[in-house]
C-alpha cells in the first residue's frame, strides 16, 4: 500500500566458454547479454529509479575498447538500455566474422537503482567506472548496498592525499578500491621485474596473477553497512562480496558454462531452470571471485559477525516466487489469526477478507487458509482496487491530496452494510499517509460495522540504513504515536533525556528506545489510529500487527529486526539512528 524503496538489485554472469560456442549451442553470441536482461528484468520490483549493464571483452585486440557500459534513468531504464547495446553485429555471425561489436563479452554486470537518499541523475546510476590505461587496473563497481559511516571514509581518502570528485558512497568506494586495486598491480609489477621480465609479459604477469582477495581485505574493513558489491576489472576479473553481518542478501551458481550471481534465488531459477537446491546463498562477509582464466572459488575476505539477514527481504522486497519466502509469508498472514478472531468477537459468519494489492496477497492466502484448517468458512472479496498513480504535475498540497484520495477504488456491494466486518491486510504500515489519505476514506463508503486493518509485520519504529528508504524517524507514524502518548501523559522529560542522551553519547547505545519503553504495542496501535482516522469517520477502526515472536517464527533464518526493535547489528546504525533523533529535535526547535 505504502511502496518502500529498496537500495537496488544487482546480477552478474561471467561466460566459461568462448562466445562461439554459445552461438553454436544457442543461436547467438548474445547468450550471456539476454541471459543478464531476464536476470534484471525478473528483479525489476528492485530498481525502477535506473538501471545500467558493463560488460568487459577478453578478446578486444590492443587499441580497441574492452569495457563497456550503459546506463538510463527512469522506470523503462531497463528496455532503454538494452534497446542501445542490442545492435547487431557488422558482419552478422560472430564465428564467421570474428568482428567486435560494444557487449560483445565473457563478462556481464547489471544493477538496479532504487535510491535511498535524495540524490538523483545519471550520474548516480551503477555501475561506476574508474579508467586507465592498464586494463588491469580499470575498475567497474555497482552494489546492493548503504554504507553508514562514509564521512569516515572520506577522511581516510583524503588523508592519503586523493580527493573524490563527488561525495556519495559508491563513488568513494570505488576510490578506495580502485586505490587498492593499483597497489596490488604495483605489487604484482614489482614481482615481475624481479623474475626479470620486461614490457608486455610484465602486463601478462600482472592479468594472470591479480589476487581481488587481496584488494578486497584492503578495502572493506572501512566500511560499515549492508551491502552485497559487485565488480568487474579490465583485465577479467569477477567478484561479489556480501557485508560480514549478512544484511543484504545474494545468491550463486555454476556450471561448465557459466557462474552467475543475482540478489534472490528464483530469478537465478527461472533465467536458467534450475531447482532451488542448485543454488547456493553467498555467506556473511564470503566474496565469490572469478578468475581471469574462467576458475571460481569463495574466500572468506571478513570474520562473520552475528547474523542480521534483513527480514524485511522476505516480508515485503524479494519476489514471493522463492520457495521458501512464499512459505514464510503465509506463515506471516496465518499466524494473525488470534488476534483477527478477538478483533471481531468470534464472527466470522459476518467478516469480509480482502487485501490491499498486491505484495501482501501471499500472507492473505495464509490468513484464509489457516481460518479454513480450523474449520472455518470464511467470506474473501476483491474489496480494494488499485486505481491510478498520482502524478507530480499537480503541485498544490490540497489539490494533490484530493488526488490521493482516488489513488484506491472499491468494489460495492462487496459486503452487507452495517452488518459485515471488513479484515484486511497490507505486509506493512509505515508512515500512515496512504491509511489517512485514501483507504479509510474510501472503506467507510461500503459501510462495514468493523475495520480491522493487519500488517504481517510488526510496527516499524526505527529508521533503516542499510538499504530501505526508511531515513527519518518523523515519518514513521509508530514514533509519532510514541511521541503523542509522551505529551499526552506528561512525560516530556523523556523526551529531553532522550535528546541528550543522543546528543552526547551517540555511539553508546541506540537511545531511541526510550521513547517506546513505556507504552505497550497495542496502546501504540490504538494512537496511530487515532492520529490515522480521518476527520468525521463513524466507522470503528482497529490496526494490528504482527508480533515480533510470530516474525521469528515466520523467518527464523532472518533475523535482522532493527527497524522493529532498534538493535542495529553495527555500530553505523546505531550512530545514525541517535543522529536522527537529534535532527528531529533541532527541526522541530526552528518550526
Amino acid at each position: 500500500m505504502e511502496q518502500l524503496k529498496h537500495e537496488c538489485g544487482v546480477a552478474m554472469i561471467r561466460l566459461l566458454k568462448p562466445l562461439e560456442y554459445y552461438e553454436r549451442k544457442y543461436g547467438t553470441w548474445r547468450y550471456g547479454l539476454n541471459k543478464l536482461y531476464l536476470m534484471m528484468e525478473k528483479q525489476h520490483n528492485r530498481g525502477q529509479e535506473g538501471a545500467g549493464i558493463a560488460c568487459v571483452s577478453l578478446d578486444a585486440p590492443v587499441g580497441e575498447e574492452y569495457m563497456y557500459r550503459e546506463r538510463a534513468e527512469g522506470k523503462d531504464a531497463i528496455t532503454e538500455v538494452f534497446k542501445r547495446v542490442s545492435r547487431p553485429l557488422p558482419g552478422g555471425s560472430y564465428a564467421q566474422t570474428g568482428e567486435q561489436s560494444s557487449f560483445a563479452g565473457q563478462l556481464y554486470m547489471g544493477h538496479l537503482r532504487y535510491s535511498t537518499t535524495d540524490k538523483r541523475g545519471l550520474q548516480y546510476v551503477h555501475p561506476f567506472l574508474r579508467r586507465n590505461n592498464w586494463r588491469a587496473k580499470n575498475l567497474c563497481l555497482c552494489g546492493n548496498f548503504n554504507m553508514t559511516n562514509i564521512d569516515e571514509v572520506f577522511e581516510h581518502l583524503t588523508q592519503q592525499g586523493q580527493s573524490p570528485r563527488i561525495y556519495g558512497d559508491s563513488y568513494i568506494t570505488l576510490e578506495l578500491m580502485g586505490h587498492r586495486l593499483d597497489r596490488e598491480v604495483e605489487r604484482l609489477y614489482g614481482d615481475a621485474r624481479m623474475r626479470g621480465l620486461k614490457d608486455i609479459f610484465i602486463t601478462r604477469y600482472i592479468e594472470d596473477n591479480i589476487q581481488m582477495a587481496n584488494v578486497l581485505r584492503t578495502t572493506m574493513p572501512h566500511f560499515d553497512g549492508g551491502y552485497v558489491m559487485c565488480g568487474l576489472t579490465g583485465s577479467g576479473e569477477m567478484f561479489a562480496m556480501r557485508d560480514p553481518w549478512g544484511i543484504r542478501p545474494a545468491f550463486w551458481y555454476q556450471d561448465d558454462e557459466v557462474v552467475v550471481l543475482a540478489s534472490e534465488r528464483p530469478v537465478i531459477q527461472t533465467t536458467f531452470d534450475l531447482d532451488a537446491g542448485d543454488i547456493h546463498e553467498l555467506q556473511p562477509g564470503q566474496s565469490l571471485i572469478v578468475t581471469k582464466n574462467g576458475s571460481s572459488k569463495l574466500e572468506q575476505i571478513l570474520p562473520a559477525r552475528k547474523y542480521s539477514a534483513c527480514s524485511f527481504e522476505r516480508i515485503y522486497f524479494s519476489r514471493g516466487s522463492d520457495r521458501d519466502i512464499y512459505q514464510e509469508r503465509k506463515r506471516l498472514g496465518e499466524q494473525l489469526i488470534p488476534a483477527v478472531m478477538k478483533a471481531i468477537d468470534g464472527d466470522i459468519a459476518h467478516t469480509v477478507f480482502s487485501y490491499i494489492p498486491n505484495t501482501a496477497e501471499v500472507a492473505f492466502y495464509g490468513l484464509t487458509d489457516g481460518f479454513r484448517r480450523q474449520n472455518h468458512d470464511v467470506r474473501i472479496e476483491k474489496v480494494v482496487w488499485k486505481d491510478i498513480k498520482l502524478r507530480t504535475f499537480i503541485t498544490e498540497d490540497k489539490e494533490r491530496d484530493d488526488l490521493a484520495a482516488h489513488v484506491y477504488d472499491i468494489t460495492y456491494g462487496s459486503l452487507l452494510p452495517y452488518e459485515d466486518n471488513l479484515v484486511i491486510i497490507d505486509d506493512s504500515v509505515v508512515r500512515g499517509t496512504t491509511l489517512k489519505e485514501s483507504i479509510f476514506k474510501i472503506l467507510e463508503r461500503l459501510h462495514p460495522k468493523k475495520i480491522v486493518m493487519l500488517s504481517s509485520s510488526p510496527q516499524i519504529r526505527y529508521p533503516d540504513y542499510y538499504g530501505i528508504d526508511m531515513s527519518s524517524l518523523e515519518e514513521l507514524c509508530a514514533f509519532r504515536a510514541a511521541i503523542a502518548l509522551i505529551r499526552e501523559r506528561g512525560m516530556s522529560r523523556l523526551i529531553a533525556d532522550t535528546y541528550r542522551a543522543c546528543k552526547t553519547q551517540p555511539l553508546a547505545e541506540n537511545h531511541v528506545r526510550a521513547i517506546y519503553a513505556p507504552f505497550t504495542a497495542e496502546e501504540i496501535s490504538t494512537k496511530i489510529v487515532e492520529m490515522l482516522r480521518p476527520e468525521g469517520m463513524q466507522v470503528p477502526v482497529e490496526l494490528v500487527f504482527q508480533s515480533l515472536d510470530g516474525l521469528h517464527e515466520a523467518c527464523p533464518r532472518h533475523p535482522g529486526d532493527w527497524y522493529f526493535t532498534g538493535h542495529y547489528p553495527t555500530p553505523g546504525g546505531i550512530r545514525m539512528v541517535n543522529q536522527a533523533f537529534v535532527s528531529y529535535m533541532e527541526k522541530a526547535k526552528h518550526e
